[in-house]
């Protein structure tokens, strides 16, 4: 019997081939151009970073990574909910998805995806959910995968942590009703995916777009190109003979 049951996939820079950074940068540049006839780019955007980090240090299991997030911006920015957010909800569903030109969509995704699946994997997005529904889901659709073909995808909406907080992956463990040492971890960074080592969990660290913030130091059970994840999971060798 496989010992484990379910793998978490990492998106950006791991199943999403891209650069991290660059594309957030462009992200909110994008964004503040299509805030500034409105609303003041130069402040809007420092907001959003501030509220992203009360996100990401949130330690609240009873409010989503969402109600922290519009807590925040709206209690620093002074603006009414009315006035701000169907803005940033026009954002996302009319101009992200244009970013797509940032990433490098391979067949590699749906090929790892579809081989996890054939050898009896649970699957999960695990992507950090800072971002909120559609801008995750528009970035599953840019390497031609849908959420419906994972039993969970983390978004902001539903999350009540971030990585690298390890509760933010025993929640993706209650959700899918498995033990962390059931589970493969795969991810790019060094720091926010490998942490989930620390659980128990098995990990394996794609170098393609690899992201290493220097500190802490987590072991890693294996690591390769996207393309040797593949051929890791599609042999069964390695972590995923166990």
């Amino acid at each position: 019997m496989n010992k484990m049951k379910a793998i978490l996939f990492d998106l950006d820079g791991t199943l999403l081939e891209m650069q991290t950074e660059p594309f957030v940068m462009q992200y909110l540049k994008e964004l503040g151009k299509y805030v500034a006839p409105r609303f003041e780019a130069e402040q809007i955007i420092p907001l959003i970073w501030d509220a992203t980090k009360a996100m990401i240090m949130s330690e609240e299991p009873d409010k989503t990574n969402e109600q922290v997030f519009i807590e925040r911006f709206l209690a620093k920015s002074g603006l009414a909910h009315s006035a701000i957010w169907p803005v940033f909800d026009a954002f996302y569903r009319d101009v992200f998805p244009t970013l797509s030109h940032l990433a490098y969509p391979s067949p590699w995704a749906e090929k790892i995806v579809g081989a996890a699946k054939s050898h009896g994997y649970r699957v999960a997005v695990a992507t950090n959910p800072v971002f909120p529904r559609e801008a995750i889901h528009h970035r599953l659709a840019w390497i031609g995968l849908k959420p419906e073909q994972f039993e969970l995808v983390t978004v902001y909406e539903e999350s009540h942590y971030t990585k690298p907080n390890p509760r933010y992956f025993l929640e993706i463990c209650t959700s899918l009703g498995v033990a962390p040492n059931e589970c493969i971890m795969v991810g790019n960074h060094m720091q926010e995916d490998m942490v989930a080592g620390t659980l128990g969990m098995k990990t394996f660290h794609v170098t393609d777009y690899a992201e290493d913030r220097g500190e802490p130091v987590y072991p890693v059970d294996q690591s390769g190109t996207i393309e040797e994840l593949y051929q890791a999971i599609h042999t069964r060798s390695g972590i995923f003979a166990l």
